[in-house]
């Protein structure tokens, strides 16, 4: 890592939908000694070993909520972590609601404790309530991206629907990491002080109203990722949107396999 304070590695920005182009989410930010992994959408497995992260590299990983396209790579990334014979423990910080199933899954899928040469411990997160791994501070606090589908599905399928954003802090450097979100005021808590990156998808509403929220906010660099399909489709118009309506903010759009460093 050199002397950076810290390294963020995009090993997929895409939006939900099925990409030719786009790797689902997946992010690997290294903070001093500790490397956290946000998110493992497929095919992370490969993505992750691309970048040249080898199975030993990860203290822990961060799963912001429940769709597929944010966690769908978990069981590839978990077998070939048994096959490389990884040995560190591996803390999986989740949604409650995942806890049971995960735990099934891996069962089903013979990756189960008896085989795997590396602990893996499962802590459903709890709002506002930070942990800490090799002295990176994550705290979570709720998104309403789940909101509708919450409404929508609750009295048939009972469960918290519970979607997080994130604050990264090490040494005085403090990330935020958005995550899915269901309004940009979601953002709120990671905005309480300044920020030295912003990492936040446009995805779930328009460039104007993300633009209006975060304009003049005191955050030193935005990487903008998870573009919905037609921001994608139209990425130098988006671009052009995004840094005319931010005027004087450093502002960057992520691609798989973009490394930025503080």
């Amino acid at each position: 890592m050199g002397m950076e304070s810290c390294v963020l590695t995009c090993l997929g920005v895409g939006d939900g939908m099925s990409n030719a182009d786009r790797n689902h989410s997946a992010y690997v930010y290294q903070f001093g000694d500790a490397s956290l992994l946000v998110d493992c959408g497929e095919p992370v497995g490969r993505s992750f070993r691309q970048a040249g992260f080898s199975s030993e590299t990860l203290d822990a990983l961060l799963l912001s909520h429940l769709h597929s396209d944010h966690f769908g790579g978990l069981f590839m990334l978990l077998q070939g972590f048994w096959l490389e014979q990884r040995r560190k423990p591996l803390p999986i910080h989740l949604p409650l609601d995942g806890l049971q199933p995960i735990r099934r899954m891996l069962e089903v899928a013979n990756l189960v404790e008896e085989l795997l040469p590396f602990p893996v411990s499962f802590e459903p997160w709890q709002s506002g309530q930070p942990v800490t791994h090799a002295k990176v501070r994550v705290t979570p606090y709720p998104t309403g991206h789940l909101e509708s589908l919450r409404q929508l599905l609750q009295a048939r399928h009972p469960g918290q629907y519970a979607a997080f954003c994130f604050l990264l802090e090490h040494e005085g450097v403090r990330v935020g990491h958005s995550a899915d979100l269901g309004e940009p005021a979601d953002l709120a808590p990671l905005l309480v002080r300044p920020l030295d990156l912003l990492v936040c998808e446009l995805s779930h509403f328009t460039i104007q109203d993300i633009c209006a929220y975060l304009a003049g906010r005191p955050i030193k660099k935005i990487v903008f990722t998870h573009l919905a399909r037609g921001y994608w489709e139209d990425f130098e118009g988006t671009r052009a949107a995004v840094r005319r309506l931010l005027p004087g903010m450093n502002v960057t759009f992520a691609l798989d396999g973009d490394v930025f460093s503080l």
